[in-house]
């Protein structure tokens, strides 16, 4: 193999690393957002929105390489598939750290309003499932295994149900005050925040798909 062509695999291989080692860095983000939502830990929730600036700037590396990459070499095939792939991957990620960021600021509109029990054992459901899902997508990406990918749109259900149960739980009062009402407003959004990171992770799953196929997710059979 010509050295240009070594250097360039060994340049992807190093992307998809940094790919995998940002998916770990949103994992934290989505157990520390949590459980400074839960806690109402402010000073946690500090710490997630810092957080944020260093998961952005691997991101933005990552894509600055792959544009490097993609005018320097002119990728073909399944090389260009990969790069195009990596590029949507990251984004999907650095969404989700970004809609964690929005979960640990819950914790400053709720403050010091304690969530229900109730309320607060869907929420960690919903940590949980969404924890599942990217964990599960990152190693779809990893391991290049379409398998592991069409799972994912699957278990999307189980936070649907979970969101739809939150949504009961913060609405069941005849006659919320208004105290009441903006706390479930926030929790509203929560739940919302949860749901779209569950959506990125079967995204990162359909990139999956086409990295590895070739096929897109709307050729889908």
């Amino acid at each position: 193999m010509p050295e240009s062509r070594k250097a360039f695999h060994e340049e992807l291989d190093e992307l998809r690393s940094d790919v995998v080692r940002l998916g770990a860095m949103v994992v934290e983000a989505v157990q520390a957002a949590t459980a400074a939502l839960l806690s109402l830990d402010l000073a946690q929730a500090e710490q997630v929105v810092a957080s944020c600036e260093a998961a952005d700037a691997l991101s933005a590396s990552i894509e600055d390489r792959c544009y490097k990459l993609l005018a320097r070499q002119q990728p073909m095939a399944v090389d260009l598939r990969t790069i195009v792939a990596i590029l949507r991957v990251n984004h999907e990620l650095e969404l989700t750290e970004h809609l964690m960021v929005s979960v640990a600021k819950a914790a400053r509109r709720l403050y010091p309003n304690r969530l229900e029990p109730r309320l607060r054992g869907i929420i960690d459901r919903m940590r949980e499932q969404a924890t599942d899902q990217l964990e599960l997508a990152i190693d779809a990406f990893a391991d290049l295994d379409p398998a592991k990918a069409a799972a994912l749109s699957d278990m999307d259900d189980s936070m649907g149900e979970l969101q739809k149960s939150l949504f009961r739980a913060i609405f069941a009062d005849p006659a919320p005050d208004e105290g009441t009402l903006q706390r479930a407003v926030q929790v509203a959004l929560v739940a919302r925040f949860f749901e779209r990171s569950a959506d990125h992770a079967v995204n990162i799953g359909e990139r999956v798909s086409f990295m590895v196929t070739g096929q897109l997710p709307s050729a889908a059979v």
